[in-house]
Formats: C-alpha cells, structure tokens, sequence
C-alpha cells in the first residue's frame, strides 16, 4: 500500500530465493485480501501455506542406546506413551539410581509431554570380584566367645561352622562407591536413547501432521461453498417472503415496504454466516501454524479444535439449508478425526 492508499498485490513467484522462504507468510497475506475483497481464496494459496518440515511429535515412541568405557557398558531403552503430561519413572542399577533426579532433568530437556518408561542394564567386565568379605578379627572374637560359652556350659561338641554363620558380623559388604566415569558412560548412552525415542516420534508426528493439514485443506473447501450458497440464500429468501407476503394480502397498497425492507435486513443478518467463516479460516490458519511450531502445540491444537466445532455448530443452526446442513456434518466428522489424531500429539 502507498501513500494515497492504492493496493499492490504482487505475485511472490516474482521475487528471489531469498522471498521463496517466506512464501507461508505470503499465503496468510494473499488469503486475508482475497477474504476482504469477499472473494475465494484460489487453491494455489494452499501451496504457500504447508510448509514440508513437520515439528510436531507423536507421544509414542521408542529408542535404545548404548556405550562402553573402561570395560563397563550400559544399555538404556526408552519408551513413551500418552499421557497429559510429563510422567517420567526409572529402572537402572544402583550405582546409577542414586542419580535420579538428573536423569529426569535430562530427560524433560528434551521431551514435554508423555509417560516415558526408561529401563537401562550395565555390564561390567570386572563382576567377577566378590563385593563381599570376612572380617577376620571379628570372626576370630565371635569364635572365642562361642568356646568360653561351651567350656562354661560344659557342652561336648566343638563349635563349628555353621555356628558361626549365625552371626553376620563375621561378613562385611563393598560399599559401592558412585563412579563419574559410569555416569559419563550411562549419559551417553541415555542421550543415544533419546535421540532414538525423538526421531520415532517425530516421524510419527509427521504423519499425523499430513494427515491433519490434508482434513483442514478440505474443511477449507467445505467452508467456501457453505459461504458460496449462504450469499445465495439472501436473495432466494427475499423472494420466497414477496411471494408469501403477496399471497397473504390482495392489496399491496397497504404494505408498509419499509417495514418489509428492515425484516428482510433482519431475517438477512440472521442468514449471513460470514462472520463464522472468517473466524473458522482464522482457526484453520493458527492451527497449520502450531502444527509447524518447534514447541509442544498439542494442548493448543485441542483448543483450536473445540473453536472450530463451535463454530461449525454455529453456522448450522443460522443456515437453516438442507444442503449447507449436510456439509455441516461432513465438516465436523472431519473435525473429530483431527481431534482423536490430536490426542497423540505432543
């Protein structure tokens, strides 16, 4: 637009490289003028509007990881499902268990939303030491202890073994010490995991994305036509009032045309679903949107959903068209195969 208020419409085919990126943006422009000017938005602007990178994520997935040092290997296997929110619970050894708090911050920096079972086994080349040992001295007190009892009670029989084994003071037991070199093993292999368990989810998520773009596209359609014979009907309803008005009454000389004009405008306002098609294309836009976002858009979507569904109901019960009634219908079938899709998405 310039300074005297004149409009340029200029086609985006026209400009460099560097403009073809933003060709979503001039999808959103061209689609807001054409819905201005009260005209159809032509289907070519659909191509600027569906960008192929898919961001979204499904919330089911799987991915494993592994990685090895110093003769210890741990194996972590990650598996999401849905949930509301973020639901993280943990198998792993002890040495690593202790770490818990950590492995959950590891693992929400990179994955919102879902019920994520994480299970991880270690192998340590060196399990062949015994972590248990005899505390010799103590052995040596307890026997002692046991021969003065025997002498004083006059008991024949020698102590033997399995007397002493009565006392588990005779035994001590590793403690086992936390190795930085373990966590930075485990890491590795939780990171391996996670990238496994995103790239399922994302490819995932693609499908559901296509899918959802491919209803919208279509819902898109569907809400032309219903604004196509909305404008039909105006006209058509002024007649059919004429014709009853004038069935009704023999003299026209006594109708008061002012009157008649002004329920006509009336009856025309309750008709006119222009309004619900702009806010529904509005819907359709922000939801292409999130469904592009980098960030966890699934709550979002579900509420662009539940907007579209009252819009939906809305222009039925205004229409009061048999035929706008049936593509009403068909618009919210549509509506709800997105929004069981939905309930999968990140």
């Amino acid at each position: 637009m310039d300074d005297g208020g004149k409009v340029f419409l200029v086609c985006p085919f026209e400009f460099s490289y560097f403009c073809m990126e933003n060709l979503d943006l001039w999808g959103v422009l061209l689609q807001r003028f054409f819905c201005q000017m009260n005209e159809q938005v032509p289907e070519v602007l659909g191509t600027f509007r569906i960008s192929p990178n898919f961001m979204i994520e499904s919330m089911t997935g799987f991915g494993s990881g592994e990685a090895s040092a110093k003769g210890v290997t741990f194996t972590v296997e990650l598996r999401s499902v849905n949930n509301r929110f973020l639901e993280i619970s943990t198998r792993a050894p002890k040495v690593i268990s202790q770490r818990e708090n950590e492995i959950k911050e590891i693992v929400k920096s990179k994955i919102a939303r879902g019920k994520i079972s994480l299970s991880a086994t270690k192998e340590d080349e060196s399990e062949g030491e015994l972590s248990i040992s005899i505390n010799k001295k103590r052995a040596k007190e307890i026997h002692s202890v046991l021969e003065q009892l025997r002498k004083t009670t006059k008991i024949k029989e020698s102590v033997k073994l399995e007397h002493l084994l009565h006392f588990s003071e005779i035994f001590e037991t590793k403690e086992v010490i936390e190795d930085e070199t373990e966590w930075n093993v485990f890491r590795q292999a939780l990171t391996k995991a996670i990238d496994g368990l995103k790239k399922m989810r994302e490819k995932e998520g693609a499908e559901l994305s296509r899918d959802s773009k491919e209803r919208i596209q279509k819902i898109n359609k569907s809400i032309d036509t219903v604004e196509q014979l909305s404008k039909k009907r105006i006209p058509e309803e002024r007649k059919r009032l004429n014709e009853k008005i004038a069935q009704l009454v023999e003299d026209k000389g006594i109708i008061n045309t002012q009157r008649l004009e002004l329920e006509i405008a009336i009856l025309s306002e309750k008709l006119d679903v222009t309004e619900e098609c702009v806010r529904f294309r509005s819907h359709n836009k922000f939801f292409l949107e999130a469904l592009q976002s980098k960030e966890s858009e699934g709550r979002k979507l579900n509420f662009l959903i539940q907007e579209m569904g009252r819009e939906a109901n809305t222009i039925g019960s205004k229409c009061n068209d048999v035929e706008i009634a049936h593509i009403v219908v068909g618009i919210k079938e549509e509506l709800e195969k997105i929004r069981e899709q939905l309930q999968n998405i990140e």
